[in-house]
């Protein structure tokens, strides 16, 4: 399937980090959520119902970014993808999320971590 949603560019503070400083002050993190389903009905309906309401996967992915605390970039995307999967029927979630004050000892533009969630297929 080729159909997608995708919420680019979102912007939090959180309080994610191994060092117990980087979890004192809050710092940015970009999250990328690209959603994975099948348009075809929303494209015919025109109707809110038929699909995902960007607003609210928005909400749902700050209030886990801000309201809670991981050490791992990569458990705080974990979280993330297993929230939208479980209230949404997506086919697969990719999860883009950057943290780019990290603490590191140079220049970079970004720490960026990718995850791929597929939801399983059932069998009647």
């Amino acid at each position: 399937m080729s159909d997608q949603i995708a919420l680019l560019g979102m912007r939090f503070l959180g309080r994610h980090g191994v060092r117990l400083e980087e979890r004192l002050e809050p710092q940015p993190i970009e999250v990328d959520l690209l959603l994975q389903l099948d348009l075809a009905r929303p494209a015919a309906s025109d109707e809110l119902a038929d699909t995902i309401d960007y607003s609210a996967a928005f909400e749902m992915v700050r209030g886990i970014v801000e309201g809670q605390s991981f050490r791992l970039v990569e458990a705080l995307a974990g979280a993330i993808a297993e929230a939208i999967l479980a209230a949404y029927a997506v086919d697969g979630i990719e999860i883009r999320l950057r943290k780019p004050k990290a603490p590191l000892p140079g220049q970079f533009d970004t720490v960026e971590v990718r995850l791929t969630r597929r939801r399983p297929l059932t069998t009647g």
